[in-house]
């Protein structure tokens, strides 16, 4: 529920070092909700970064290079775009991506976003999903402390976030799969996050073949509600690392 706007602050320091392209997400800030999706559309991953593919193409060359950064549900398309073209990613910095595809079956953390994801589908009303959601990430109450506006808008996209959370749990890539990415890797977590993520973030540190995992203060929406402890991690990380192209 956010949109290629929360990157403003990071974008700005990094000034003239760097060429940013920030992405909205499909169905998220001026980006439109999937055209195709009807009541037996199947949303996929593939899907997402198909569009941002597209969204990007008039930016880059053909084959140019880029640093990818990813943040919850961006982070996840991040990784599966990483995957689809590996030779081109010059480092992923992901922040607590949703990649719930790639916890353990049986572990609690899996079962508890699993709970949250049946909770939403079975609430009766949107208000009742957006308020099972936005507290599962932020805090009990922080739905119904939100300015009603706030409450309004976000109401608004819960169709987009359960179609979301189909393409999370329907993805096949596994943490083996992941053995691919060789590119330097910085995988962040917030102190206060749910364990679910937490431990997504515990897991990619292994797999990724060159990661290092941090955590920082705040939570789930680190990015911008911590942007001052999370983006001089990512600065200093982009420019301390070295990289090479294949």
């Amino acid at each position: 529920m956010s949109s290629k706007s929360q990157w403003s602050s990071l974008k700005a320091q990094l000034g003239d070092a760097y060429r940013c392209i920030a992405v909205d997400l499909l169905g998220y800030g001026a980006s439109p909700f999937p055209a195709d999706a009807a009541e037996d559309y199947t949303h996929t991953l593939a899907h997402e970064v198909d569009a941002i593919i597209a969204a990007t193409a008039s930016e880059l060359e053909p084959g140019e290079a880029f640093h990818l950064i990813g943040h919850s549900f961006g982070g996840a398309c991040a990784l599966h775009l990483a995957r689809r073209m590996p030779e081109r990613v010059l480092s992923l910095t992901l922040f607590e991506p949703v990649a719930f595809h790639l916890l353990p079956a049986q572990h609690p953390a899996k079962k508890e976003i699993v709970d949250v994801v049946e909770r939403i589908k079975a609430s009766a009303s949107d208000g009742d999903a957006t308020r099972i959601f936005i507290d599962y990430w932020n805090r009990p109450g922080a739905f119904d402390d939100a300015p009603r506006g706030a409450q309004e808008k976000m109401v608004a996209q819960i169709t987009k976030v359960r179609l979301d959370f189909q393409a999370l749990l329907g993805e096949p890539a596994t943490l083996n799969d992941l053995s691919m990415l060789t590119m330097p890797a910085l995988v962040m977590s917030g102190e206060r996050s749910p364990a679910s993520t937490r431990l997504l973030v515990e897991q990619l540190g292994a797999a990724l073949p060159n990661a290092a995992a941090v955590q920082t203060r705040g939570g789930h929406m680190g990015p911008i509600t911590h942007g001052d402890a999370v983006n001089p991690v990512i600065i200093t990380f982009m420019s301390t690392t070295e990289v090479t192209l294949s």
